[in-house]
């Protein structure tokens, strides 16, 4: 893995593990030498990843759109910057770069992003691996809520598998590290019938 994408919050929220967890996953991200590739703002949690990154001398690609980098929220000491058009460029470019995806703490725009890379993964449409970082439990309800849509029929087992989860950020990495896909399933959809 030489490329990590990494969806996050641009706020901080109440819990300083939050930061914490970022900025540890930022320094071992430079350690082993895997750049980090993220959606480019200087605030939050997304900042103070970038900015340990940076600061363990390690590589951080921003993709952002136009209508954000106008409003002054890009970071302005990464690597490298790629300012596109859309949310959905910007989402298309950060897979391109990456070979791996994780996501930490944050809101809507962290769900959209993460749920968005696995259907592609369900869909076949990559093969990379991709984890939540569950710092402090703050996935727990989501995990289950997870757990209850394949109880119920509406995910299957291996694709349930397909997110790798740990708490801590050490964890996180060796589990994207050595993930193997599932074989492609050519049936995804549920065979029940109404």
């Amino acid at each position: 893995m030489k490329s990590l994408c990494v969806f996050c919050g641009s706020s901080a929220g109440r819990e300083s593990g939050f930061i914490a967890a970022a900025r540890d996953l930022g320094r071992l991200m430079a350690e082993r030498d895997i750049t980090l590739v993220f959606g480019g703002g200087s605030i939050g949690i997304m900042g103070a990843l970038a900015d340990a990154v940076l600061a363990a001398k390690g590589r951080a690609i921003g993709v952002i759109p136009q209508m954000l980098w106008d409003k002054e929220v890009g970071h302005r000491g990464l690597t490298s910057m790629l300012v596109v058009e859309t949310m959905h460029d910007r989402k298309a470019r950060m897979a391109e770069l990456s070979d791996a995806f994780a996501v930490l703490p944050g809101g809507l725009g962290t769900l959209e992003e993460f749920f968005e890379i696995w259907t592609w993964a369900q869909l076949g449409i990559h093969a990379k691996p991709f984890g939540v970082l569950n710092v402090d439990g703050f996935y727990d309800p989501l995990l289950n809520a997870v757990d209850s849509m394949a109880a119920h029929g509406f995910i299957r087992p291996e694709h349930r598998r397909m997110v790798q989860v740990a708490n801590q950020p050490q964890a996180l990495l060796d589990k994207l590290d050595t993930y193997v896909p599932a074989p492609a399933i050519v049936k995804w959809a549920g065979t029940l019938k109404a």
